[in-house]
């Protein structure tokens, strides 16, 4: 058996299709494009990488971007005045704190200052307890991007077990949340989990979030079941991987997402998807008023 590819990139450029026709009518009643700023604390590399990702398709989709780059030594009183100006600013309908931040600036202080309306990356206490209560909500961009490619392969969800290795707060834990409310069984696995193979080998579908360089091995993965890799690691060589060992898995699974061009494609274009989404109901409240 050989899995079936999951191909992100090519799902990413339908989607980027679809935002490019919503922003021209959103353009075409508001009269101004939508906003979105990152801000980018300095020190972390594959930070600016993402930006610069993140920067390249709002241009393709025609939403207006910028990067607000801060130096690595930028205070916490600093971040918080800056971030403020950014909440009361009618220009920007989307608003994005680059992970990880130096040590010394905490993720509680974004999540506890941004505008829940602005917080297109759903990591503000409201938006985090919405998706807790399934109430309407911006949904951590990766996790959004998993049920994406799911649902675009119309990968059945109701009744599946689903195991997601992971217990993050941008990943594992919003995704678990995701798919219960698509109806299926959710198990969460982590770094205290006993025997993890065993519990790997339970999944219709397969989930790896942690970060760890080819750690899911083919024996790790029940044959025919779908493996969904969300990890981006940094080889010593160059280059990236997943948390999959690809060419084993790629034998026994019946689906398979690659590193690069699975997940990390979708996820950019998902972020703008919310920011847009963000500008149409910050827009609409306001001529409500």
């Amino acid at each position: 058996m050989t899995a079936t590819v999951l191909n992100g990139k090519t799902l990413s450029a339908t989607l980027k299709a679809e935002l490019r026709e919503d922003v021209h009518r959103y353009i075409a009643q508001y009269q101004q494009a939508p906003g979105l700023v990152i801000v980018r604390v300095e020190g972390d590399a594959a930070s600016g990488f993402y930006s610069k990702a993140i920067l390249r398709i709002a241009n393709e989709i025609g939403v207006t971007a910028r990067l607000e780059s801060l130096p690595e030594q930028t205070t916490a009183e600093e971040l918080h005045t800056i971030l403020l100006d950014l909440n009361t600013d009618p220009a920007v309908h989307g608003i994005i704190v680059q992970m990880p931040l130096p040590a010394h600036l905490s993720q509680d202080l974004v999540a506890n200052t941004i505008d829940p309306a602005k917080d297109i990356d759903g990591i503000s206490p409201l938006n985090a307890g919405n998706l807790v209560l399934g109430l309407p909500s911006f949904q951590a961009s990766t996790a959004s991007a998993v049920m994406e490619i799911l649902a675009r392969n119309d990968i059945q969800l109701e009744g599946q077990h689903v195991v997601v290795l992971g217990r993050s707060n941008v990943v594992g834990k919003p995704l678990s949340l995701l798919l219960l409310q698509k109806n299926a069984t959710v198990t969460i696995c982590h770094s205290r989990t006993r025997d993890l193979p065993s519990m790997t080998r339970q999944a219709d579908i397969l989930v790896a979030a942690v970060g760890r360089a080819n750690m899911v091995k083919a024996d790790w993965v029940r044959p025919g079941a779908v493996v969904i890799d969300v990890g981006i690691n940094a080889l010593p060589e160059g280059g990236m991987t997943g948390d999959v060992d690809y060419a084993g898995v790629q034998e026994v699974a019946g689906a398979l997402t690659p590193v690069p061009g699975g997940i990390g494609p979708l996820t950019n274009a998902l972020l703008l998807k919310q920011c847009l989404e963000a500008a149409w109901r910050q827009s609409s409240a306001r001529a409500a008023h």
